[in-house]
């Protein structure tokens, strides 16, 4: 029988192509338990603090901030002793904040169990992405990240609807319960099914030498491609319905445009993914294409704007807007991080992966701040201009990005 050997894990060809399931399938599970964890809570945080807006931003804040400063750290302890264990660490954490909240009550610190939540989740999330890359080829990677993203957009959609019925239902409690409930399932599934990936031998490397990579053009490219996919998804889910609700539409009415927005995103990450993998889309001009197509979306909504569009012109801008920027970031998504995995070594997997989500949150906060500082001073209309005109700059720049390994 011959044998063949990724990452680390050694398994026959058999074996080989039978990887995209149950072994694999945990780790989007892991996915869509920190997108839906981060957002069915956020959504939800309005009606729990009497606080003010800055005691709501300061809670809506510490999850992303503890995924900002911890991503990184994590991204090297699962390169130091595997990721399998970081997988599992994170996800029975994330079940422990969200106990010790229910243990609580509903007068609890919320700010502590987000920031708990926040921290585990930078454990589990590049853990899970070094995961998928290490026990896939490479000529699968472009599938299997677009099947993990597919299942986090799945939780970033469900998350606000989910969490609003929960806290309907039970309270607060509920849905941190639930939260808690579903990372120790997940944590179980993955501690069964995922096959433990040893950590591999490094050389020594040094800070000159992390600066190096991590300022190389194969890393830079691709992390800011992820980073404007995301303000863009941000920007989408935040402000199409501002600017539907300029034009008369109702909050459920806006709420079908955003749902459109995240459904494309979804469906289209599996499909680049496989066509990346068939050879069909090249990184470069993938990331560049899907960067070029959110912009027009984002540029539709500033002439909409622009030119007063209202009625059933405005609608179909805005419906239109949503599907291009929901198929331009699933088009990003799967190429960037493949890009990524089939330019790293495997033994720096996690470190890539927990600087690359870095990025990501960065586009995720740096997107709505942008769009909303310049709609404050001039108009909604010219804040998606200036996404637009960010987003063409970055096509640009990402355009060209080389594969590593296989022909563009």
């Amino acid at each position: 029988m011959k044998w063949a050997t990724r990452g680390g894990v050694h398994i026959d060809r058999a074996g080989l192509r039978r990887l995209t399931g149950s072994r694999v399938a945990p780790l989007s599970a892991a996915g869509f338990v920190t997108a839906f964890g981060a957002h069915s809570v956020a959504a939800s945080l309005g009606g729990f603090t009497q606080s003010g807006l800055l005691a709501l931003g300061l809670l809506l804040a510490v999850y992303d901030g503890a995924e900002v400063l911890l991503k990184p750290v994590f991204g090297v302890l699962a390169d130091r002793i595997g990721p399998r264990p970081v997988l599992l660490g994170g996800l029975l954490a994330f079940a422990a904040a969200s106990a010790g909240f229910v243990a609580a009550g509903n007068t609890g610190p919320v700010g502590v169990a987000r920031l708990g939540q926040g921290a585990a989740a930078a454990a589990f999330s590049p853990a899970a992405g070094a995961l998928v890359a290490r026990l896939q080829p490479g000529g699968r990677h472009g599938r299997a990240f677009g099947s993990y993203g597919a299942w986090k957009g799945l939780g970033y959609t469900t998350g606000p609807l989910l969490g609003g019925v929960l806290v309907t239902v039970g309270g607060y409690r509920l849905l941190f319960a639930t939260l808690g409930v579903l990372a120790v399932a997940v944590a179980g599934w993955a501690a069964l099914a995922v096959p433990a990936v040893e950590p591999l031998p490094k050389r020594r490397q040094t800070v000159a030498d992390l600066a190096r990579r991590l300022t190389s053009p194969g890393f830079v490219r691709p992390t800011v491609a992820l980073a404007g996919a995301t303000a863009a998804l941000s920007v989408g889910v935040g402000f199409l319905p501002v600017a539907g609700a300029r034009i008369g539409l109702a909050p459920l009415a806006t709420g079908v445009v955003v749902s459109i927005l995240a459904a494309v995103s979804a469906l289209v990450q599996p499909l680049a993914g496989r066509a990346r993998d068939a050879g069909r889309i090249g990184d470069g001009s993938g990331m560049a294409t899907g960067l070029a197509v959110a912009a027009v979306g984002a540029a539709g909504v500033a002439v909409a704007s622009a030119a007063g569009l209202a009625g059933i012109g405005g609608v179909v801008v805005l419906v239109a807007a949503a599907i291009a920027v929901g198929a331009g970031t699933g088009l990003v998504t799967p190429l960037g991080f493949a890009h990524l995995a089939a330019g790293t070594p495997a033994e720096r997997l996690g470190q890539t992966m927990g600087a690359a989500e870095v990025g990501r949150e960065l586009g995720d906060a740096g997107g709505p701040l942008l769009v909303g500082a310049v709609a404050a001073g001039v108009t909604i209309g010219a804040g998606f201009g200036s996404l637009a005109l960010v987003l063409g700059v970055l096509a640009a720049v990402v355009a060209r990005a080389r594969p590593v390994g296989r022909p563009e």
